[in-house]
């Protein structure tokens, strides 16, 4: 088996691109795992709202304390944070 010589830039540069791909990879892994678990809770906020009967026509804090993770009031707007990872900006 014949070698070539390498030269120590093109092996830095070598490296330099194999640590920058694994880099990459460990990025998009662990940002397929965050949208995976949103869609299991969206999933599961679906199957919880499918399950309720009629329409809802009063306060339910059963309901609320199931879908909303926090509410946040400004002067002007509110923003809902529900447990899903969905946000929505409501103007006032």
């Amino acid at each position: 088996m014949v070698f070539k010589k390498c030269s120590c830039f093109a092996l830095e540069n070598l490296a330099a691109e194999i640590h920058r791909l694994r880099s990459i990879k460990q990025e998009t892994q662990e940002h397929n795992a965050q949208r995976q678990t949103k869609r299991q809770r969206i999933s599961e906020m679906t199957e919880f709202l499918d399950i309720q009967s009629g329409i809802i026509a009063e306060y339910d804090d059963k309901l609320t304390r199931q879908l909303i993770d926090q509410i946040t009031v400004f002067d002007d707007k509110l923003t809902i944070e529900f447990k899903s990872g969905v946000e929505i900006e409501v103007e006032m």
